[in-house]
């Protein structure tokens, strides 16, 4: 089905390169993506020795329990990330999650939830992009946690204000006892989302909130917020 709607919306080429292939992305162009295959936080998915959890984690505990991501948010996946986001190739949502599969197929969750536009930023744009994504990820629950309130983007502001842009930006539809979570988003730059939508679910019972995102940028020395 995937190579057949890359023939069908990009004429059997690249989406990349625009060389010829039966996908949506050549073999060489797929061999480049940035996978992330080194020892990662399991907490926040940056860079750690062995694999263990971050110092930045110990000191600064997250709300979130744990962080899956596919690749790093680096060419030639930001150009497909940015692709999906903003110019409306719905076509490679099936794509980027593929990426991701591998990453979560063993995780058990009770909900699968996006994160959600503004009802405004949504209208603007037509879509939701980590919608997109999540819906083949598992059965997405899209009305259980709403944006309150619109706020700039987070790419327009200092990584020092992203926390406070998003403080109380979400409620919950309904109770969450117990329950265990997968948040869905395309990239994750400080976490400040992602941090403030766990413990918007953990409010409202969940047990354990994991993030599912497709790419993951790498700073140096920057808080999570």
């Amino acid at each position: 089905m995937r190579e057949k709607l890359a023939s069908l919306l990009f004429g059997g080429s690249c989406f990349l390169c625009r060389g010829g292939t039966d996908a949506l992305l050549c073999a060489q162009c797929a061999a480049e993506l940035p996978r992330l295959e080194r020892p990662l936080c399991p907490r926040c998915a940056l860079e750690s020795p062995g694999g263990a959890i971050c110092g930045r984690c110990l000191s600064q505990s997250p709300a979130y329990d744990a962080t899956h991501a596919a690749l790093a948010y680096d060419f030639p996946a930001d150009v497909l990330v940015h692709a999906l986001k903003f110019r409306g190739e719905l076509a490679l949502a099936p794509l980027l999650a593929g990426l991701l599969t591998g990453k979560v197929r063993s995780e058990r969750v009770d909900h699968v939830v996006p994160v959600p536009l503004s009802a405004a930023r949504l209208r603007q744009r037509g879509y939701n992009q980590a919608v997109e994504i999540a819906r083949h990820l598992g059965k997405v629950d899209v009305g259980l946690c709403e944006r309150t309130r619109d706020a700039p983007p987070q790419i327009e502001l200092p990584y020092a204000q992203r926390q406070r842009n998003v403080r109380g930006a979400f409620r919950c539809t309904r109770a969450l006892i117990g329950a265990r979570v997968a948040v869905v988003d395309d990239v994750m730059t400080t976490g400040a989302t992602l941090d403030e939508m766990a413990r918007t679910l953990k409010a409202a019972g969940a047990t354990h909130v994991v993030n599912w995102v497709v790419a993951r940028t790498f700073r140096i020395n920057e808080p999570h917020a």
